[in-house]
């Protein structure tokens, strides 16, 4: 037993590591090729653990291995357009002009109910609201709304303004996340200044965002569904 506890620990180990080795990407967001090499790493980090007698080599290579192949591929198909269609295929455009484009539709055996589905996902639950729809590489559908459908914009309203970037977490769960504080040009004692009027410390607080001007929100521990700002 201690056996297989020990092996599917090397084994979780190495699939986390392959898995970062691949790349940040949602399980929706998989290319083909990712979602093949996903599916056989998950198959063959399962040989090693069920079967003992099967020597632990014999799944660690076969994983790196993958992993290096889709890694190599993938930055050859970042140099070769032409590859980079091969493995990860094209968008194709199923709505253009406010028409949806049946054949495309057909081609890529996209239903209706899928289409439906993939617009409400991104609230639009009116077909003809839609000016441009494609369909990516990885399934998920982009859409373009009608100009009269758009949400009205600062530009649209002649709002001026500063760009900014949103405001950063730096605690969290009672844990300062130094590198967020520096990168907002503030340090541990402007964040303790601010906790001090406050008559809290960092291991009091829930949850404590900050923004370029030094606005901050801060929910304490005690308050978790709520928050206050300062």
């Amino acid at each position: 037993m201690f056996i297989v506890f020990f092996r599917a620990i090397i084994l979780y180990a190495v699939i986390v590591i392959s898995i970062r080795m691949m790349g940040k990407r949602q399980l929706g967001e998989l290319q083909p090729s990712e979602l093949v090499v996903t599916v056989l790493l998950s198959n063959i980090a399962t040989l090693p653990v069920e079967n003992v007698n099967v020597p632990m080599i014999m799944g660690i290579v076969p994983i790196f291995t993958l992993v290096s192949l889709d890694v190599i591929l993938s930055h050859l198909s970042l140099k070769f357009r032409p590859l980079r269609k091969a493995i990860c295929g094209s968008a194709k455009i199923i709505i253009s002009g406010g028409e949806i484009d049946q054949k495309v539709m057909k081609d890529l055996r996209f239903s209706v109910d899928d289409l439906m589905q993939s617009l409400r996902s991104q609230q639009v639950f009116d077909v003809s609201q839609v000016q441009l729809a494609v369909v990516e590489t990885t399934g998920k559908i982009s859409i373009y709304q009608k100009q009269k459908f758009q949400n009205v914009t600062c530009k649209d309203m002649k709002i001026k303004g500063e760009d900014a970037d949103p405001p950063k977490l730096i605690i969290d769960s009672g844990r300062l996340l130094k590198e967020s504080l520096r990168s907002l040009g503030f340090d541990r004692a402007w964040l303790d200044g601010v906790l001090k009027k406050q008559g809290r410390r960092v291991r009091d607080i829930f949850l404590m965002t900050c923004d370029e001007d030094g606005n901050t929100t801060v929910v304490p521990f005690e308050q978790a569904n709520g928050g206050e700002s300062a």
